[in-house]
This record gives C-alpha cells, structure tokens and sequence, in this order.
C-alpha cells in the first residue's frame, strides 16, 4: 500500500492532471481481498494528488466469497458506487472444473450483500466455453443471471493461456471442451436473449440496461488516455503506453528507484499508424462504432483511406458497415457476425496496415 501510494505521488508529479479523474477503476487479481482501511488509503492519496469529478464513477472488482455485507458497506461509504461481480457460472462443477474458489451459494451470498449495502449498480460476468459446459447449462446461467437483475452483464468467451496450470489441463480441441460451432451458439443465444430482457449489447462482449454501460472501459474502447498504476498496470498518457513490472520485487525496485533517482518509467512514443490501429481495434469492438470525421481529423485523410480500402472488402460478407450520420460517417461491425469475425478483420488491418 505504501509503495503504490508513492507511485500515485510520483505519476502526477511526472504527468500533472489535465483535468479532473472521471472514473476510478480497481481492477483485477481480487481488489476485494482489500480491506476497507486499505481502499481508503489508496483513494485518499488519489485524492491528494488528482482533482477528482463530482459525478465520479468508481468501480471495484470483486470475487463472490471475498465480500461480506461490512466490507462492502465500508466500500460504498468511501465512495465506491459501482461493484463487479465474477459469478462465471451457475452450476457448481462447472466453477470447480475452472478452478473458481467460490460456491453457487457465495454467488447469491455475494448479490444479496451487495443490494443490501446499498449498490444499485452492479456487474456480474459469466464465462462461455468452458470444459464440459453445455448448452442447457449456458442457458441457465443466463437465466439465472437475469433474475439477480445486475445493470450490466460481461460475457467473455474462454481463453486458453499458454503456459498456465489450466492451459496444461485442457488444450484446443481436447474432448472436455466445447467445440467452436457451440461456443458460437452460446455467443448467439445471449446475444438474442439479452436485448429481449433490457440489456443493450453495446459491445463485444457486453451488454447494458440504459445508462449502465462501463464509463471506465468506454474510455478504453474509444482510445483515450488513462493514468494506470500498480503492479502489472498499464497507463496510456502523452501518446505513451507504459507498462508496470508483474513481479513484486521488480515493481518495488523500479518504485525506489523512482523515489531516488527521479527516473520512472518510460516507453517510446506511438507512432500515428499504430495509435490508428489502436483506435480502429478498440472503436470496431463498439456497436457505435467510430466516426469518420474524428478518426481523419486525428489521423490525416491519407491513412484513413488505406485502412477503408481494406475494410470495405468486408462489406461484401456483410462484417462491416458504412453508415451515413448527419454529415459523417460510422464505420462499425455488423452485429453478430462482423463481432465473431472481429479478430480476422482486425489482423487484416494489422498486417496491410
């Protein structure tokens, strides 16, 4: 706590505020592992440091089984309004074959506290794809998420990783697995279902009643800066993207060092074409798309045209759409086959780009 409260120094004293935090985000491993002393620590050094907007929108990522009607009742009394919830699934095998610590009943245990300590806004994320899950089960869940009546659902389909103890496990491909044709069935029924019942899908891989979409991830989709600080953190500010060491003892050493010599940490700046790829890789993932107008006035008319040329080839399977608004023009996926597609277009871009 003590370090990263140096860094919070050190960050604003490198790149001062342009103005004043619009959303706060805790983000992943457990922040609600995190006492509530330690929480106030943390947002009393940001408030320090940072001017910090009226309206402010502070989320905190939490595990179901790491809450409890006090914790979370201390969060919202430091000004925490938003929780999200890793439910990932309904049925108990399921949680145990992924590895979750948490039970069903922690998962209910969880939403009832958060309600009852006084959280409107709420997340909960569910997890397609995963070993043995059927499409009964994937129903389920949906269903059963529903009826909790979270203002935002995050559903993000099963990653395998390299090199983890769950990527030996179970390899692409290997029995216990869903196939590719069902995780699309999967992605399909909520994509049907969940409009029906209120939510908007407004992203990739979420979906929101009105009002209720993440401000803070809205600010990555649209590529805008952010201030990241902790270990394993990434910040973009000043056309830079700066990551954090992952490993304690490099994060703490790198903090010192800081402290004592004034050199922090660097990166070199994106080039135009890059910050162009960015902003069409996070822009794409939003049903809103992106304006025309807004990526030529950053980005120059010349390199726009290059990446339309290539998207347009796309409008003949019907992925991506060029849709005339006023006096511009959105470019955005086509919902739901130009977003299962997406990282095909995205890797065209990329590699003609």
């Amino acid at each position: 706590m003590d370090v990263l409260c140096q860094e919070i120094a050190l960050t604003v004293k490198e790149i001062p505020p342009m103005a004043a935090l619009q959303t706060i985000f805790f983000g992943g491993g457990t922040p609600s592992l995190l006492s509530v002393k330690q929480l106030e620590k943390i947002l009393e050094a940001i408030a320090k440091y940072f001017a910090i907007a009226s309206n402010v929108d502070i989320s905190l990522e939490a595990n179901a089984g790491t809450v409890s009607l006090e914790s979370l009742q201390g969060y919202r009394s430091l000004g925490v309004n938003r929780i999200s919830l890793g439910a990932q699934a309904f049925q108990q095998e399921l949680l145990d074959a992924c590895g979750r610590g948490h039970s069903v009943a922690e998962i209910y245990e969880a939403v009832d506290a958060i309600k009852n300590a006084g959280f409107e806004n709420f997340s909960l994320d569910l997890i397609s794809g995963l070993p043995h899950q059927s499409m009964a089960d994937w129903q389920d869940s949906l269903q059963k998420a529903i009826a909790l009546e979270p203002k935002h659902l995050s559903i993000y389909d099963l990653t395998i990783e390299e090199g983890t103890a769950f990527g030996k496990r179970y390899q692409a491909g290997d029995n216990p697995l869903p196939t590719e044709s069902h995780t699309v069935e999967m992605y399909i029924f909520a994509h049907d279902l969940l409009p029906s019942v209120g939510y908007e899908h407004y992203e990739i891989s979420n979906y929101a009643q009105s009002g209720y979409q993440s401000k803070h991830n809205l600010n990555y989709w649209h590529n805008q800066p952010f201030y990241g600080v902790g270990m394993g953190a990434t910040s973009y500010i000043n056309r830079q993207r700066i990551d954090r060491p992952q490993k304690m003892r490099q994060y703490l050493d790198a903090i010192a060092l800081w402290q004592s010599t004034g050199i922090g940490f660097t990166a070199p700046m994106i080039e135009p074409m890059e910050e162009l790829m960015d902003s069409l890789m996070q822009g794409l993932r939003l049903a809103e798309g992106l304006s025309l107008n807004a990526l030529q006035e950053t980005y120059g008319k010349e390199l726009c045209d290059r990446a339309l040329q290539i998207l347009d080839h796309y409008r003949e399977q019907d992925w991506v759409r060029f849709v005339e608004h006023a006096e511009d023009v959105r470019i955005m996926l086509v919902s739901p086959d130009g977003w299962l597609f997406s990282d095909i277009v995205i890797a065209d871009l990329y590699e003609n780009l």
